[in-house]
């Protein structure tokens, strides 16, 4: 038989692995329902119109088809795709279901998504996201783009992933400074910019000058201007003004971004920074747009990324704007597996293996499993009854750090021993009382680094 080769941009954990990803999902989970998100899941597919509405992905996007359809069959709006993120599916659904929620309407979505790009080291193309939303009803308070990207970096705290650093703008502020040096193309000179980390500034100036329209002293300007970070954001108009790009709108969105910035510091110093250089590729955002990365580790990309969208959210005169960030889960998990930075202190969750002394007893082996798991400890039965030897050693192959030996003949139904097969150490016990130390009852995920 040939061997089986993995398929490539399709992750599977090993056990104690899953762990890991299981126990970011979970700190998420709940760092967003202590923020009062509430959960939804949509659809895995929706009709390419509904997909490709914003953005340029259509490349990208899995279409579904039955194998018992004509092969020759037209891909059109109607045909079904994947989704490729958890936005623009959740737009479909508030829409849908405006009529029972409540507004403004938080949600978090914990789910799947694919996207047809190559894989590479945290690129996927089947991943888990993690996305938090708050969208309301006409208008959106600006607090709430302050109020997301700070609960994600509590995530990412809680997480103890490491230090993160936030970097964010506001597409106001740098479609006004666009204008202001005379361009036309806005979406173009953004989607110049947005690949500035990838290709550099001389690429990026090229394609500013050739699909842009700019003269190359505004396509230097605009590398200057996309150039500016920090927390203090005066160098921009003073930047803007030197350049002649200063306007009315630079003057009303900028004070928005320092506010940003400015209440996000007071939170978590240090982590949130204005950077002219995030601009975000897909076309529906309208305001702060967000991209996070870890730091000292930037060639990963952005793991936490989103921002504003006024217009994707609205059907005739019904309006819902919004702002949401999504964490690539799959990403951050495959990079914390590859540096060995969290690990599970176990490959299973059980706890005890109760061992058997012959078959005609294992109802008493069972019993003791029986309240074991009534009180909460994760135990499992031998799955056969050799010799205590070969059961501890399929006890300790497993990960499984305790093995209880029932009584005998005469002794109480619960009784018996708990041995330690780490340290060797061996006690009575009775498995209506007895627990395992509490950092081994449960499978943990710890840091190691």
């Amino acid at each position: 038989m040939a061997r089986i080769a993995p398929l490539s941009g399709f992750p599977e954990w090993l056990p104690a692995e899953r762990a890991v990803e299981l126990h970011v999902l979970d700190t998420l989970r709940e760092t967003f329902e202590l923020h009062g998100f509430a959960p939804v899941e949509t659809r895995s597919v929706e009709p390419l119109s509904q997909l490709l509405r914003k953005g340029e992905i259509d490349k990208e996007v899995y279409v579904v088809r039955r194998l018992q359809a004509d092969p020759g069959t037209e891909v059109d709006d109607s045909t079904l795709g994947l989704h490729f993120d958890l936005t623009v599916p959740f737009a479909r659904y508030v829409l849908q279901n405006g009529g029972h929620l409540t507004f403004p309407f938080k949600r978090y979505q914990i789910q799947r998504s694919w996207r047809g790009e190559r894989p590479q080291d945290g690129r996927f193309r089947e991943f888990v996201q993690a996305d938090v939303d708050v969208v309301g009803v006409d208008v959106l308070p600006r607090h709430y783009e302050v109020d997301l990207p700070l609960v994600m970096v509590e995530a990412l705290q809680r997480l103890d992933v490491g230090a993160v650093r936030m970097r964010v703008n506001d597409r106001r502020v740098v479609e006004a400074l666009v204008r202001g040096l005379g361009l036309e193309d806005v979406a173009g000179v953004l989607a110049a910019v947005d690949k500035l980390a990838k290709i550099g500034p001389a690429a990026v100036g090229e394609q500013l000058r050739a699909r842009a329209g700019a003269s190359g002293a505004q396509a230097d300007a605009v590398l200057a201007l996309a150039a500016v970070q920090g927390t203090d954001l005066a160098a921009v108009q003073a930047l803007a003004d030197s350049l002649g790009a200063g306007s009315d709108a630079l003057a009303a969105a900028l004070p928005d971004l320092q506010a940003l910035v400015d209440a996000a510091e007071a939170v978590a110093p240090g982590v949130v920074v204005a950077d002219l250089a995030v601009v975000r590729g897909l076309d529906y955002y309208t305001g702060s747009v967000y991209e996070t990365e870890l730091v000292g580790q930037e060639d990963l990309g952005s793991v936490c990324s989103g921002g504003r969208y006024d217009d994707l959210v609205s059907e005739g005169s019904v309006r819902h704007p919004g702002v949401g960030l999504s964490i690539g889960v799959s990403r951050l998990v495959s990079r914390l597996l590859k540096d060995g930075t969290v690990a599970a202190t176990r490959p299973v969750p059980t706890a005890v293996l109760v061992a058997v002394t012959d078959e005609a007893d294992r109802g008493r082996s069972d019993a003791v499993a029986r309240a074991l798991r009534a009180r909460g400890i994760p135990a499992d039965t031998a799955p056969i009854a050799a010799k205590f030897g070969r059961q501890i050693k399929h006890a300790d192959r497993s990960g499984i750090p305790f093995v209880f030996f029932p009584g005998g003949e005469g002794a109480a139904p619960l009784a018996g021993q708990v041995k330690d097969i780490r340290s060797g150490e061996q006690v009575d016990a009775d498995a209506a009382s007895w627990s395992p130390p509490e950092e081994d009852r449960r499978q943990r995920v710890v840091r190691t680094v």
